[in-house]
């Protein structure tokens, strides 16, 4: 079968590629792709759920070659380029954890110009990118087609929560300890792009937000498929 294309956003905000993958995470890899393929031959929406560094952006990149390798269009795009304008912040909370559950995201926008038009029903006609979460550049304007048979496959914090949960065709929920997430996120983020104390960041702001929506939402609870991503050597798919 001929590899189909992948596609990612514009956005500067970009995974960097993964390093060759142990034998062990291929074969997880492959079994999630078969469990999202067999989600029917239309158009499907995945979402890739789980905290800040669980891994999510690694494995949607490592997704999408599958799924690509199997014959299937694949778009890639990052909730993270649907946050409201850090300009706007003064307006609502956004940097307590609370208030980034609440604020940070445009929901109804991932609805309109994401979720929606890819659905089975929509046009086909996706923003892959509205807000360039680095730049804070608006992309609105770069359309990208999603065509009858391909697969959307969405990365994000909370994108399990009520306003975004029916909007996907298959939900996958990344899991690891707070913790090592905690951990991976201080080690990973540059403190001179976002400006905040990486502790402060990740532990008063992003791991406080996961904790207020995984007492309001459970995300465990509605994913299809729980991968164990803890050691990305030889992660452990629990769920189904």
């Amino acid at each position: 079968m001929e590899r189909a294309q992948v596609r990612v956003s514009v956005s500067t905000s970009q995974p960097a590629t993964p390093p060759p993958a142990t034998p062990e995470r291929r074969d997880v890899v492959a079994r999630l792709a078969t469990h999202v393929l067999a989600a029917g031959p239309g158009r499907l929406r995945v979402a890739l759920d789980g905290r800040t560094a669980a891994g999510k952006s690694t494995l949607g990149h490592e997704l999408a070659e599958h799924v690509a390798a199997a014959g299937r269009p694949v778009l890639r795009a990052s909730l993270d380029d649907y946050k409201r304008p850090w300009a706007e912040r003064h307006l609502y909370d956004r940097a307590s954890g609370d208030g980034f559950y609440r604020n940070a995201f445009d929901h109804d926008q991932i609805r309109a110009l994401l979720l929606d038009p890819a659905g089975p029903d929509g046009s086909g006609d996706v923003v892959l990118c509205a807000l360039d979460a680095f730049a804070q550049v608006d992309r609105r304007d770069v359309v990208d087609h999603l065509p009858d048979d391909g697969v959307l496959l969405v990365d994000g914090v909370f994108a399990l929560r009520p306003e975004l949960v029916d909007g996907w065709d298959v939900r996958i929920r990344v899991e690891v300890p707070p913790e090592v997430a905690l951990e991976r996120g201080i080690r990973r983020d540059d403190p001179t792009w976002s400006g905040a104390d990486p502790w402060e960041l990740h532990h008063d702001r992003y791991a406080a937000a996961e904790e207020v929506y995984l007492r309001e939402v459970d995300p465990v609870r509605l994913a299809d498929l729980v991968l164990d991503n803890t050691d990305p050597r030889t992660p452990r798919l629990l769920h189904p």
